[in-house]
């Protein structure tokens, strides 16, 4: 349980931790939104934390992934564009730091990992343990009775573990049907036809939906989680995702900034793109010869 020291956003950040670190020793890839969710089912969220914010984001999940960038300041975690990664130092920490408290105060006063503390090389007991306590009686209520807040972090992170994959399997299936052209006679005349434009180092998709896709906040484009990939063939910028159904808005922002940003019909700093989504996946292409963007 929560204590004076460590408040219940704190606790979960462990657990953000420690589900990681177990990811790691156990050989599971485990996305951002999955270790998120994990994370709020072993530190259920409470009546306040469960309200549900724009976009059907509880409070306390989006408190939680705001705060996993104190995680990132002390080391003990890296946030990149194919997902997090727990570092060295973050599982010799779960070592260090076993117990809310001393993970509370440690991660508040920046207190360095001890030198002697060896990188863990197999699961602790503890984590085989869920298993054996789900037979227990006093665990089954908890998971007998879910909170309809877990549910919707449940679906939440199903839909970021579901962001990335579709971008993946459409390049895999774009190099597949590029081999035959490569072996015919044809392909270097109709190289030429495909366009080269000057781009942008980097493209992201800004607005009120970005916790959806991992990233700590919204109408924040600095962040790996909101970047769009580009696509040397179509020269298109592209992100796939799935959102619930609902009202979005949101901007094209370049290079991790607000410096040059596009609204509706491609104007430069213009009005908020508005999306109505009947809900489940969409494909957002950005074109920057002509700064719009096409949804399919």
């Amino acid at each position: 349980m929560p204590t004076a020291i460590a408040d219940t956003t704190t606790v979960r950040l462990k657990s953000v931790l420690d589900i990681l670190a177990e990811s790691v020793l156990s050989g599971e890839t485990l996305g951002a939104g999955a270790v998120l969710a994990q994370a709020t089912v072993r530190v259920p969220l409470n009546e306040k934390e469960s309200e549900l914010l724009s976009g059907g984001i509880p409070r306390g999940h989006k408190a939680l992934t705001t705060a996993t960038s104190k995680l990132v300041k002390a080391g003990w975690l890296v946030k990149g564009r194919s997902g997090w990664t727990i570092t060295d130092d973050g599982l010799r920490a779960t070592v260090a730091f076993p117990d809310p408290d001393t993970f509370a105060t440690a991660l508040a006063e920046g207190t360095p990992v001890p030198a002697d503390v060896p990188v863990p090389t197999e699961l602790p007991a503890k984590a085989a343990a869920p298993k054996a306590a789900a037979k227990a009686p006093k665990a089954a209520p908890k998971k007998k009775a879910p909170s309809k807040a877990a549910k919707v972090v449940e679906k939440a992170a199903e839909l970021i573990e579901d962001a990335v994959a579709p971008v993946a399997k459409a390049v895999r299936t774009r190099k597949a049907a590029a081999k035959p052209a490569k072996a015919s006679e044809e392909t270097p005349a109709e190289a030429p036809s495909v366009e080269s434009i000057d781009q942008p180092e980097a493209v992201a998709i800004a607005g009120d939906f970005n916790v959806l896709l991992g990233a700590p906040a919204n109408w924040a484009p600095q962040y790996d989680e909101s970047q769009m990939t580009l696509d040397a063939v179509d020269q298109l910028w592209k992100l796939t995702t799935e959102l619930p159904a609902g009202h979005y808005t949101f901007k094209i922002a370049l290079n991790r900034s607000w410096d040059e940003n596009y609204g509706a019909f491609g104007a430069f700093d213009g009005a908020n793109h508005e999306l109505h989504h009947p809900g489940g996946r969409i494909t957002f292409n950005y074109d920057h010869r002509t700064r719009d963007i096409t949804l399919i």
